[in-house]
């Protein structure tokens, strides 16, 4: 686990336990000021034509490809993920980014209205300084999904990266600043201190990924003067599978949205709910897959899954077993203890929504199949929480399947697939799970001040 001191912030290689580096922390005195310089940046930033903002940020896409592998190779050593992973975050980042950036330009662009009587520009003009508090399971994309659009709409952008990936999100705050003009990007370290004194600093918008608890806080911090907030909270995203299903292509999809990046993703597949009549086929055919993963090391080019984030990580998540363990559940495989940062692969059955595991966030390798009657009493399950990040319905291509998906309240379903849209489709949470969204047309715009300006038709 990272360790900070009143110097320096050492970031810790979860699979060895190695110090592979460190930065300086940013002191909680030191904000203040550091807000001060981005509001003075923004003044010349958010004069610039959104045009030109676009063209300035397009010059980073070529130094992302340039560096993929060196920080993908970096990003598996800070965070754990396989190194195919990590380096298939950091090359989809240089690969979305030029389209990204082309649909910023006509969703932050000025619209004409007319009715006869009036003509009305809506403008969508910069907020003035966001404060990015991104995570740590995807260091690399989630600062980008959340820096482009603040930049792109006109705002300059104070970075907090987790205490646990700090290099990876120093790289990337340095990568962009090598295209952006001073102090349009500026990067702070540290824990919670330093990102609670962001939030209650002189910025004008937060974007935050991370816990629910976390978003809660932010949220009343935030509400003392009104800012601007966007946040991606956390999941306990739901799977049903219900008769008629495709069971390969079905289990195929539970043990990788279950297990990548080690369950350390908000729209892991956190609980499965199989119909009865085909449930002993689909658990066999989960078992079956998961009995194959390799456990190591994410520098191992044979490594499937990584070790936890930290100790800290781990912790949970094996306190989360015993309780499953203690309250009934069936260790169908997995379980066994590992040394290190490592969490034995796990699949759990016999399982009810009396267990808690059934009902609070892991972010671990853990998938949990609960047996249902149908479709209904599925809905009902599925619904069954605070939460409603994503979701996703494995049945036949029917209407009924379809109207499993409808009745589900998460903010993103899939139907015989992931619960992610196509491209210019908002990444949203509903219920406890977001609070504003980001991504796509409309996404993008939550990072813009709507303005208004009308005069007399002619």
């Amino acid at each position: 686990m990272p360790t900070a001191t009143t110097a320096e912030l050492v970031s810790i290689n979860p699979a060895t336990g190695e110090a592979i580096g460190a930065v300086p922390v940013t002191s909680v005195d030191e904000i203040d000021g550091v807000v001060a310089r981005s509001h003075a940046a923004q003044v010349g930033w958010g004069a610039t034509s959104l045009e030109d903002r676009i063209a300035c940020l397009r010059g980073a896409v070529p130094l992302i490809e340039a560096r993929t592998d060196e920080l993908g190779d970096l990003m598996t050593a800070e965070q754990g993920k396989p190194i195919a992973e990590a380096r298939g975050e950091v090359g989809y980042s240089a690969t979305s980014l030029g389209s990204r950036l082309d649909s910023l330009a006509l969703s932050l662009a000025p619209e004409i209205l007319e009715d006869g009587r009036t003509r009305s520009t809506v403008y969508r003009d910069p907020f003035g300084v966001c404060g990015a508090i991104t995570p740590w399971n995807f260091p690399f994309l989630m600062p980008l999904q959340i820096v482009i659009s603040a930049l792109a709409a006109g705002n300059t952008v104070v970075l907090k990266p987790s205490e646990q990936t700090p290099l990876i999100g120093q790289a990337f705050a340095d990568l962009l600043s090598e295209v952006l003009p001073p102090d349009v990007m500026i990067c702070i370290q540290g824990g919670d201190d330093q990102g609670k004194a962001l939030v209650l600093s002189d910025v004008n918008l937060i974007g935050f990924v991370g816990s629910r608890d976390a978003g809660a806080h932010i949220l009343t911090a935030c509400a003392k003067d009104l800012k601007r907030v966007v946040l991606e909270l956390g999941g306990k995203d739901p799977m049903i599978v219900l008769d008629g299903a495709d069971i390969e292509k079905a289990a195929d999809f539970a043990v990788h949205n279950s297990f990548r990046n080690c369950g350390q993703v908000c729209v892991s597949t956190e609980r499965i709910y199989v119909q009865e009549s085909i449930a002993d086929i689909f658990e066999q055919a989960v078992i079956d897959r998961v009995s194959k993963m390799h456990v190591g090391d994410g520098a191992d080019t044979t490594t499937t899954i990584g070790p936890m984030v930290s100790e800290e990580q781990k912790t949970h998540v094996i306190g989360q077993l015993k309780t499953a363990r203690d309250q009934g559940a069936t260790f169908a495989i997995g379980g066994e203890t590992m040394d290190g940062n490592y969490v034995d692969p796990t699949v759990l059955t016999g399982l009810d929504h009396t267990m808690d595991i059934m009902r609070d966030e892991t972010f671990g390798p853990v998938a949990c199949i609960m047996r249902v009657a149908d479709g209904d009493a599925a809905v009902e399950m599925a619904n069954d929480t605070p939460y409603g990040l994503g979701a996703a319905v494995f049945g036949p291509e029917s209407p009924a399947t379809a109207e499993v998906a409808r009745q589900l309240t998460a903010g993103m379903v899939g139907v015989n697939q992931g619960c992610g849209g196509a491209a210019g489709t908002p990444w949203v949470g509903a219920r406890q799970s977001g609070y504003g969204y980001h991504s796509g047309p409309e996404g993008d715009r939550q990072f813009a001040q709507v303005r208004v300006v009308s005069t007399p038709a002619t």
